[in-house]
């Protein structure tokens, strides 16, 4: 049996919130208010700090030197982002920007690395969101190589839902436009138009009051 001492540290890991601990650092933060489309930083800019998004959604997009653009990435809040300068990303690798009026975290990156030191319960969830973005973003990578367009679009609007996470879904999926969606997803905006129709007249999604999304679409991404 574990010792109360164990006991204790599983219960306060259980407890801690990233956002109640970051609002206790005192220097070298800011929170900054992001209008809809408001660029945090640019691919190509300087990785001088990690940002945590405390409300709203961020949109993460790379472009190829033909001038191709991708959307790589979706973050809610509770999400951290731009910590590749943590690990000698001296510049950014992509653009994040505001996908509807958000709240958003500056950490110096100097404050970021003395916190992880001095806190190993920090350090140990922060590693653990890490590690589970690196599998989303596996997950993401097999998709894009396996998977037809269609049940590319079902399993994003099923992460979008929070399908297959522990807590309880959202059916009714954040405002997502379908530009968006076909970066997102690797294709055109006029097939995603298509899919979305064909979902609908299916009955996996519906639009009431915004996108509604049933968990019938699994069986979209289930079918060979």
């Amino acid at each position: 049996m574990p010792s109360k001492a164990e006991s204790s540290r599983s219960k306060a890991a259980v407890a801690f919130d990233p956002a109640a601990f970051l609002a206790r650092v005192e220097n070298g933060k800011t929170t900054r208010q992001y209008r809809t489309r408001q660029v945090v930083f640019s691919q190509g800019d300087p990785g001088d700090a990690v940002f945590y998004v405390e409300s709203g959604k961020v949109k993460l997009t790379v472009v190829s030197t033909r001038g191709k653009e991708a959307v790589i990435g979706v973050l809610e809040p509770g999400s951290f982002f731009g910590e590749g300068c943590l690990a000698g990303q001296p510049l950014r690798i992509s653009t994040a920007s505001a996908l509807q009026p958000s709240s958003i975290l500056r950490v110096d990156k100097a404050t970021m690395v003395s916190v992880l030191h001095r806190d190993p319960e920090f350090a140990e969830l922060f590693i653990t969101y890490l590690l589970s973005r690196n599998v989303r973003i596996e997950e993401d990578l097999v998709d894009q190589l396996f998977n037809s367009a269609e049940k590319r679009l079902a399993r994003i609007l099923l992460l979008l839902a929070h399908y297959g996470k522990e807590t309880k879904p959202d059916t009714l999926v954040p405002q997502v436009s379908q530009e968006t969606l076909a970066a997102m997803v690797g294709t055109t905006r006029s097939r995603v138009s298509h899919f979305m129709n064909r979902f609908r007249k299916m009955g996996f999604i519906h639009y009431n009051g915004g996108l509604q999304v049933h968990s019938a679409l699994l069986t979209v991404v289930l079918r060979d």
